[in-house]
């Protein structure tokens, strides 16, 4: 496939997939595009406020920003996170080296802690830090099993239900469900009616949110 390092609107990078015609992030920008959907909407909803420990399953895991951002917000909330990502196409070195994230947040260790969360051996959970530990899977979300009543958060950041129709439907959005604890939160930028559709069919009560600049909305659904 061919990808290439962009800057976003806000200063931050993000990569383009040529063949599909897709970007990994919001071209209006990819970190407040992240902060607004997966942190302040996901990570940060009251259904998990509660929680000192949470389990992080996204699918999608791309350039590791979210799991960057979830890192440093837990950090500043005193959240324990386990956190499982899917990739299938994991971004190479060279790529790596042209991603700014570290540059762009006001942290003094990210461009550090970016490197440890991409140093991580795949299918093996490592920790980060003492509150946050990553295992990432080489695995098409569609192959992988996932463990029954275990996750309490879930960032769905798959390419546009256009580009991977299959990763959007019941099949596996029933795979994710089940995998989720009671009052678990599922959180999508998408909010096209086939995806409401298969999420409600597998469970999911779904609702619409204010999006990012350049979205009008997104997606969160809540397992009760």
């Amino acid at each position: 496939m061919k990808r290439k390092v962009i800057i976003t609107a806000d200063g931050s990078s993000s990569i383009y997939m040529e063949d599909l015609d897709e970007h990994y992030h919001s071209v209006h920008g990819a970190i407040q595009e992240s902060q607004h959907i997966f942190i302040k909407s996901g990570l940060l909803s009251n259904n998990l406020k509660q929680l000192e420990t949470i389990s992080i399953l996204e699918i999608g895991f791309g350039t590791g920003l979210n799991a960057l951002l979830t890192y440093f917000s837990a950090n500043e909330t005193h959240k324990n996170i386990h956190y499982t990502a899917i990739e299938f196409y994991p971004v190479n070195n060279e790529e790596l080296q042209l991603l700014n994230y570290g540059n762009q947040l006001p942290y003094p260790q990210a461009n550090e802690i970016f490197r440890l969360i991409h140093a991580a051996q795949w299918e093996k959970g490592e920790p980060i830090s003492g509150h946050f530990t990553i295992c990432k899977n080489k695995i098409s979300a569609l192959e992988i099993h996932l463990p029954e009543n275990t996750f309490d958060l879930v960032y769905f950041d798959a390419f546009s239900p256009d580009s991977q129709p299959e990763l959007w439907s019941t099949l596996l959005f029933d795979k994710i469900y089940n995998s989720m604890r009671l009052n678990g939160v599922f959180i999508t930028y998408s909010t096209k009616g086939n995806v409401k559709r298969a999420l409600r069919q597998a469970g999911l009560l779904i609702e619409k949110l204010p999006g990012p600049p350049g979205k009008r909305e997104i997606l969160r659904g809540f397992k009760y």
